[in-house]
């Protein structure tokens, strides 16, 4: 009998990454993003401060994936408040994000970004499903009537 055991991912350290590691990951996934013909309208329709908002989200991965606490948002609420947003764009989202952590050249660093991003996008998606559609019962959990 053979059990499949989930591999062990990094921690978040600042062993795991530098600050420019994290802000090279942010950077240039975003420059990524803007160019998608999918993705790009989304974030040019709400982003007005380009500077502001990458500085936001480098704190926010640096929390992810250094442990440092710099970050002070709410990014759910302003995600729950996008009425486009639907499954297809989380998973070009999270496509464009793999292939810019495979470019860094740090896999443990690659390996627990990609995990937390995989984590985001799922929560993230689940929150607006049972948002939008509040009398489905959520899949994989038993209806209990």
């Amino acid at each position: 009998m053979s059990s499949s055991v989930a591999p062990v991912l990094p921690s978040a350290s600042l062993a795991l990454c530098s600050e420019q590691e994290v802000t090279r990951l942010v950077h240039d996934f975003y420059a990524r993003v803007r160019q998608d013909e999918q993705l790009g309208p989304v974030f040019e329709a709400r982003i007005h401060a380009w500077d502001v908002h990458l500085a936001q989200l480098v704190d926010f991965w640096s929390a992810m994936l250094r442990g440092t606490r710099r970050f002070n948002g709410n990014p759910m609420s302003k995600h729950m408040a996008m009425p486009e947003l639907e499954r297809a764009l989380f998973d070009r989202w999270l496509l464009l994000f793999r292939r810019t952590t495979a470019e860094l050249g740090n896999p443990p660093m690659q390996q627990l970004a990609d995990d937390v991003a995989t984590r985001i996008a799922d929560t993230f998606w689940r929150r607006i499903q049972m948002q939008r559609w509040p009398e489905l019962p959520l899949a994989g959990r038993p209806r209990l009537d």
